[in-house]
């Protein structure tokens, strides 16, 4: 039975997320009033956290994926002892403030696991965390030695189960059976429009049943009730947790109650005097805590530390009995890299025969997964065409979590969102592969990794028009400028086989956002140090091929495949006396983070006579041809066809780039003469 102190406690969530939502005259205060009683259980009788240290390894997770009701999140933060002050409270939503509008992991909020918001992301974080959980345990844990076995707990609302991308994830998890997860639904049939029964009637509990969960349904607004199904769903391990709750929204508020006018704007001042006489509380206090509740809730910093002791204590037993588990143990959490590991990395000479992108990733993955154990990941039913299988690592799934494979199926968005739930649990070198055209079904949860800096490595193949036969519909035009534009996103766009491995090394060096890797399905020459020199992948951009014994007249620029493309075109330009330079740009963020002077180097301003070559859209070239330099792209889409006759119907040949680069020197001619 739920006691008088526990719903003390449950109003004070409730009084307190008001009072911050109020203050800010923004946010969602419906969400915290309904699901208080939700979020008290899961913060007291089942987390297990500890509030002195956010980072403790074998914590159990908790992620609000209806990150609009953020202002909960914070309440829960704060009362239970979290760096979280209550001035950070009444700071919500204010300008450098710990408390944003909507939750974000390694945003300085101490207590807060995933970046949420959009709704489904964080149902999608939470399968990642789980499979996280499960390869962990399967690596780490042995008999009497557990030292891996926390939990994912969450909240959702009836718009991350509208979400397709919860949906993907759902049936995932379903399918491996991950156990970890209890997932708590605030069924409160209201959404931002209204009445959800406008656009949505399904039977969630039968659908989540059919996707392979262990299903309940309770009267959220019932602690009891709610502590009951967490127990049943914690005591099976076989199935994820799906506990249907029916709550009320803006519960308390006699005018907003029940109504989408609680959901996403402040309830008023009126209206919060009100909720409070309704729920018993004094009207004239603000942001005020009971001494019993805060009690109440400040046990879970000792409990917290104990249950934290006691698991150091097990781990430093098993560090002591085993040296191979402790530098395993050690260099994992660390994300400590063997000495010697680029040395492994494949390289190539000219005497190779050429092979695509893709196919010197694929020996980047083999050679270098032997002798790094983090590197986890899989491809969305594309592995035979991504070429991103680890070779002896086994398949990630039910009765072998062990494996280093993942299987995501035809399942780009959850992918990309379990992805993210996987760095945020563990420093995995964690990638995921499909089509570079599908990452138009990516990006939403790509743009929350790079927000919340974490460093997931996508593997995009077939990267251009130079795929061929499979026609428009799956050749890349627009995204790699749509991926460029993504703050905080390394886009690299590797030339040859030497290159791709750099740029694989660049990506499992990184530790402050995600990389993407843009490969190519058709073969490509290989760029020889031998011949070229060194391959400056880590600058961004630079000199591959010099004109020959003169300042250069004409600057070829390119990524990918084309590059191949300027180095011939050069050839020939230089044959008929146009001293010409070949810049590669594997990755103009890297490129442009690099000093003035070194960019100036590689395409110094006096050099009027630039064009650029790549087989996508133009929109972002100009910013380095500048007006008088030339783009050779594609502002159109692609056809179907054989690889090479795409190419060269649209352009991608070495007369049109000698073409072109001749009207540009005859646009700029006539400029450089009357300055001179």
């Amino acid at each position: 039975m739920s006691s008088a102190l526990d719903q003390l406690s449950i109003n004070t969530i409730r009084t307190l997320s008001i009072d911050t939502v109020q203050k800010a005259k923004s946010g969602h205060p419906g969400l915290p009033l309904g699901a208080a009683a939700m979020g008290y259980v899961i913060w007291t009788k089942f987390l297990r956290h500890n509030p002195h240290d956010p980072q403790w390894i074998n914590r159990d997770r908790f992620v609000l994926s209806a990150g609009h009701g953020c202002a909960l999140l914070y309440s829960l933060l704060h009362l239970t002892g979290y760096d979280l002050t209550m001035d950070d409270l009444q700071n919500f939503r204010q300008w450098g403030s710990r408390t944003p509008g909507h939750p974000e992991a390694n945003h300085g909020t101490a207590g807060v696991e995933a970046t949420t918001g959009p709704l489904g992301q964080g149902v999608g974080n939470m399968v990642g965390m789980a499979i996280a959980r499960e390869h962990l345990a399967a690596t780490f844990n042995a008999q009497g030695r557990e030292v891996i076995d926390f939990h994912i707990y969450g909240i959702c609302s009836d718009g991350d189960m509208m979400e397709g991308v919860q949906s993907e994830a759902a049936s995932l998890a379903g399918h491996l059976g991950l156990g970890s997860i209890v997932l708590l639904y605030d069924d409160n049939n209201i959404s931002l429009d209204g009445p959800t029964a406008m656009s949505f009637s399904e039977d969630v509990s039968k659908r989540y049943e059919a996707y392979g969960w262990h299903v309940q349904s309770i009267d959220g607004m019932d602690p009891d009730a709610v502590e009951t199904a967490i127990k049943a769903a914690v005591a099976q391990t076989s199935k994820p947790s799906l506990i249907c709750c029916k709550t009320i929204i803006g519960f308390g508020s006699p005018n907003k109650a029940n109504s989408q006018k609680a959901h996403g704007s402040p309830l008023g001042d009126e209206e919060v005097m009100l909720t409070k006489r309704a729920l018993g509380w004094p009207e004239d206090k603000k942001f005020y805590i009971p001494d019993e509740a805060l009690k109440n809730f400040r046990s879970a910093v000792d409990r917290g530390a104990k249950l934290q002791n006691d698991w150091t204590a097990k781990v430093d037993a098993a560090r002591s009995g085993s040296a191979g588990f402790r530098e395993q143990w050690d260099n994992f959490w660390a994300r400590k890299l063997p000495a010697d590991w680029e040395t492994h990395l494949p390289s190539w000479s000219s005497k190779d025969k050429p092979i695509a992108t893709r196919k010197a990733s694929e020996k980047v993955i083999h050679q270098l997964a032997p002798i790094l154990p983090a590197m986890f990941g899989g491809s969305a039913d594309l592995h035979e065409s991504n070429l991103t299988y680890i070779e002896g690592g086994g398949d990630f799934e039910k009765g072998n979590y062990k494996g280093r494979n993942l299987r995501f199926g035809v399942r780009e968005h959850a992918m990309t969102a379990i992805l993210n739930g996987i760095a945020l649990t563990a420093p995995y070198l964690a990638f995921g592969s499909t089509f570079l055209n599908f990452v138009d079904y990516m990006k939403p949860s790509i743009r929350l990794a790079a927000l919340t800096k974490l460093p997931v490595i996508y593997v995009f193949t077939h990267d251009s028009i130079g795929l061929g036969e499979d026609g428009p519909t799956h050749q890349p035009v627009e995204q790699l400028w749509m991926m460029r534009a993504t703050p905080n996103l390394w886009v690299m766009r590797p030339a040859d086989p030497n290159e791709t491995a750099q740029c694989w090394k660049l990506a499992i060096e990184r530790e402050d956002g995600p990389t993407a890797l843009a490969l190519t399905r058709q073969n490509v020459d290989t760029l020889d140090p031998a011949l070229y020199g060194p391959l400056k992948v880590e600058r961004g951009g630079y000199v591959l091929a010099e004109a020959s014994g003169r300042t250069p007249q004409l600057i070829l620029m390119a990524t990918g495949s084309e590059v191949g493309l300027a180095l011939k075109a050069r050839e020939q330009l230089e044959a008929n006396g146009i001293a010409t330079r070949v810049v590669s740009m594997p990755c103009l963020k890297l490129f442009d983070a690099q000093p003035q002077e070194y960019r100036d180097s590689v395409l110094p301003p006096f050099i009027k006579a630039r064009v650029a070559i790549e087989t996508g859209a133009t929109c972002g070239w100009w910013k380095y041809t500048g007006l008088d330099g030339d783009v050779i792209g594609l502002d159109r889409f692609g056809a179907s066809a054989p690889g090479e006759i795409v190419m060269e119907k649209l352009g991608f040949n070495v007369p049109n780039v000698v073409q072109r680069s001749r009207m540009v020197l005859d646009k700029v001619r006539p400029a450089v003469e009357e300055n001179a």
